[in-house]
């Protein structure tokens, strides 16, 4: 009697399990069929970006704005709140005085509630989406290598450092807007000191940041202006824009 009673609750829980892992695999079959919320998916550029190498990364149209990113922090997934001046529209204004960490968090937050894998360029991909509308880098002032530093001083800030609203700047061919800006624009390559090598990217203290020249930003850093930069003199503003290596309107690259 005691091996009947066992073996029939031991077959009860054989089913629960296996009843379990259906509803797991059908709710996970189900969201991944449901495709991107467009919602919650950002504006993107007209066209994608086909790098050297043929590869196509798809990029949000503008930097992530002041309103997108308090949606964020009213989900409870990103700690800082953003407050645009009192004259500017949140809804029009780029997202800026954020650290890395910051951006990580929004991406969780956009690739969860979208259904679509969302991150950062590379500090490469950053280049040549943006290599059409940066102006030329100038010819050096002073031709004495013990000068360089000189020339890089009065030749850099060619970009207004006044924080404007979106669609001030110039338009990529691709139909990406303001990579010319005031906003230096996080990616998601470590700079791992002037030594080189590798280094874990979870133990990475800068990042490089795209905008009108090279900088390498201490991850927790703000305010560049305050807490400075590794490589390249401060920028700005830092901000973020999305890309993706998948078309929304569907089928992967």
């Amino acid at each position: 009697m005691t091996v009947s009673v066992s073996h029939v609750i031991f077959s009860s829980l054989l089913k629960i399990v296996a009843g379990m892992a259906t509803v797991t695999l059908v709710g996970g079959a189900w969201w991944m069929l449901r495709g991107p919320d467009l919602s919650y998916v950002p504006e993107m550029a007209e066209h994608a970006v086909v790098l050297s190498d043929d590869h196509k990364i798809f990029v949000q149209k503008f930097e992530v704005t002041v309103a997108e990113w308090n949606q964020c922090h009213a989900d409870g997934a990103c700690d800082l709140e953003l407050r645009a001046p009192a004259h500017e529209d949140p809804a029009f204004l780029p997202a800026t005085g954020l650290n890395f960490v910051d951006v990580n968090q929004y991406l969780d937050w956009i690739n969860r509630h979208s259904r679509h894998p969302f991150r950062l360029p590379t500090a490469e991909e950053w280049d040549f989406m943006a290599k059409d509308v940066l102006p030329e880098e100038p010819d050096p002032i002073f031709t004495d290598p013990a000068l360089s530093w000189a020339s890089s001083y009065l030749i850099e800030g060619l970009a207004p450092r006044r924080l404007v609203r979106q669609g001030s700047f110039s338009v990529s061919p691709e139909g990406i807007v303001d990579l010319d800006g005031s906003v230096w624009e996080w990616t998601e390559d470590c700079f791992a000191g002037d030594g080189g090598g590798s280094i874990d990217r979870d133990r990475c203290p800068a990042f490089f940041a795209g905008g009108e020249h090279v900088a390498a930003i201490p991850f927790l850093v703000r305010d560049p202006a305050r807490g400075g930069c590794a490589v390249g003199s401060p920028p700005a503003h830092l901000g973020l824009r999305l890309v993706t290596n998948k078309d929304i309107k569907g089928g992967g690259v």
